[in-house]
């Protein structure tokens, strides 16, 4: 029998896609290959593993990466198995919040859009501004600058505002380049990918060749304190003023409501038990593993998307969890004379490593190849980011949605899409005013959204109620392991959540509550009698035949719940 031609196998997506209620509309040109490689471009090792090296290390010290990485890649992967099981049953734009209509109704999809939509933005907006702040970091040292030099309006080289200008300049091009076709930025995420292995290979390699400082196999799994909890989470009211458990939000700081609402919480910071820091380090690992959904997201643009897509949802993980690890366990190893406290709060605290093992030369380099995978990082995730807008758009999920779900005809890519999220990054940029609260809001909402449809898929087949998935329905399966996989990642999320919301990230916490009322009033004045979610996701009528995209019917009540 002869092999499916690659036009063939289009055929076979597109028509795969109209029985799931759409018509192609994206230009369906990617692999495999390229599938993979956008996910893993998100994931960006180069980037958050560097961007936040000295956040954890800062907290528990060298186990945060000899111990802490292996324990978030396992439950990282429960929870991407889970996803991509999911995404090999339904291969649309909409990704997350198609399965949640399918599996669960249009309450749930609709509350999993959103959460994903502000999680797409805000993991762009840390991913944009981190890479910002480092290129900035890297260029002084390279050129010998002073940091501290006042430019023009007040600004420094080294304040927020500053960062927050360069920000727009590297976006400028992304933006440009996601609006020009799918075609290009494919070729480009596959680029990245070697990219990111090859820097963390000359990294690995210049380091233990040419390092100047290596430590013994018992330094990498210490642990240690360079800053408390209590620290991290205080700041001085007003000038002069001796710091005080705060919450700040761009210029304002006002005394943390949550340090006033549960009196022990001071002591219990300033005593700073290993149970307490070492789940909060964990945030550097976690954040880096953000951004694996954009597989699904362009599943329509993606052939054979029923395998392709969910591989590259799972496999991206993997890869990284693997890279990621060698090239930590070597960025500490080569801790300059293992002065944990010195490099956890550098600035640049990757850079001071690099800087105090190796020449110019060779540290000029590792600087010049990590800059250049957060700006492919960045870039691959405002694709993501503008599909996930564009899918809820068609189904007319938002205000503006008249705008938002226009494709070129010339490029037929989503142009209002993807301009209106970079903008709406750069003010969310604007608002957080600190890194590490943007990176912890988008790893709560994304997570919170990638869980959603597993726990309806979950619940599903427990029950043996509704859609859910099969060996029948998804190619790429969990089989009897399913159940078991997918609790582990519903626990592991409830466990983040309660984590990351806890100061120092208090400003998320209080954000997320916020959105939540905003949501919920959203819902109930407007979207619960307007919204009918995906025109795909209608039941089936009684009695119809099952098709690979519908097994029984969807869990949809009468309430619409």
């Amino acid at each position: 029998m002869a092999k499916p031609t690659r036009e063939e196998l289009i055929e076979q997506d597109v028509r795969e896609l109209r029985r799931l209620g759409y018509a192609q509309q994206l230009f369906r040109e990617m692999g495999g290959f390229a599938n993979f490689s956008i996910s893993f471009s998100i994931i960006s090792i180069l980037t958050g593993a560097v961007l936040l090296f000295g956040y954890g290390l800062k907290f528990a010290g060298p186990i945060v990466n000899s111990v802490g990485w292996p324990v978030v890649s396992v439950f990282t992967l429960c929870v991407a198995a889970s996803m991509a099981e999911l995404a090999s049953a339904y291969p649309t734009a909409g990704g997350l919040y198609f399965w949640a209509f399918r599996l669960g109704g249009r309450g749930w999809a609709w509350a999993t859009a959103w959460l994903n939509m502000i999680g797409q933005v805000t993991i762009t907006a840390g991913i944009n501004i981190g890479a910002a702040m480092y290129l900035v970091g890297a260029v002084t040292r390279i050129f010998g600058l002073d940091a501290n030099a006042p430019l023009f309006w007040g600004l420094t080289l080294s304040s927020w505002g500053f960062y927050l200008a360069f920000m727009v300049v590297i976006m400028v091009p992304q933006v440009l380049l996601n609006i020009f076709g799918i075609r290009l930025t494919a070729r480009l995420n596959e680029f990245s990918v070697y990219w990111h292995i090859g820097g963390v290979l000359v990294i690995a390699l210049l380091l233990t060749i040419f390092g100047r400082h290596h430590s013994d196999l018992g330094f990498l799994f210490s642990s240690g304190q360079a800053v408390s909890p209590l620290q991290a989470s205080s700041a001085p009211l007003r000038e002069g003023a001796t710091a005080v458990p705060a919450l700040v939000f761009g210029a304002v700081k006002l005394p943390s409501p949550l340090f006033a609402l549960v009196p022990g919480l001071t002591s219990l910071y300033q005593a700073a038990p290993f149970a307490l820091v070492f789940p909060l380090a964990l945030l550097q690992a976690q954040w880096t593993y953000t951004g694996y959904d954009a597989s699904a997201h362009v599943a329509e643009e993606t052939v054979m998307a029923r395998k392709n897509s969910a591989w590259g949802v799972f496999l991206s993980v993997a890869v990284s969890a693997v890279v990621g690890y060698a090239m930590l366990l070597i960025l500490t190893w080569c801790i300059p004379h293992r002065d944990v406290a010195r490099t956890a709060t550098d600035a640049y605290p990757v850079l001071q490593i690099v800087y105090g093992n190796l020449g110019a030369f060779g540290a000029n380099l590792i600087a010049v190849l990590i800059g250049g995978a957060m700006w492919l990082c960045g870039a691959s995730s405002i694709t993501s980011m503008g599909r996930m807008w564009y899918a809820f758009a068609r189904d007319d999920g938002m205000p503006g949605s008249r705008w938002l779900k226009r494709v070129s005809p010339r490029y037929r890519t989503p142009v209002w899409a993807i301009v209106v999220t970079s903008l709406l990054a750069v003010l969310i940029t604007a608002y957080a005013a600190a890194y590490f609260v943007v990176t912890a809001l988008s790893t709560i909402t994304l997570y919170l959204a990638y869980v959603s449809p597993v726990y309806l898929n979950w619940r599903n087949r427990r029950r043996r109620r509704g859609e859910f998935a099969t060996r029948e329905t998804a190619p790429w399966t969990l089989g009897r392991l399913g159940p078991v996989v997918n609790l582990a990642a519903v626990v592991w999320v409830a466990f983040l959540t309660v984590v990351l919301s806890l100061p120092p990230n208090e400003l998320t916490l209080w954000t997320m509550l916020a959105c939540a009322a905003l949501l919920a009033l959203l819902w109930f004045a407007r979207a619960r009698r307007h919204f009918r979610g995906p025109a795909a996701a209608a039941p089936s009528p009684p009695g119809a035949a099952a098709t690979p995209q519908a097994v029984g019917r969807p869990a949809v009540g009468t309430n619409g719940q």
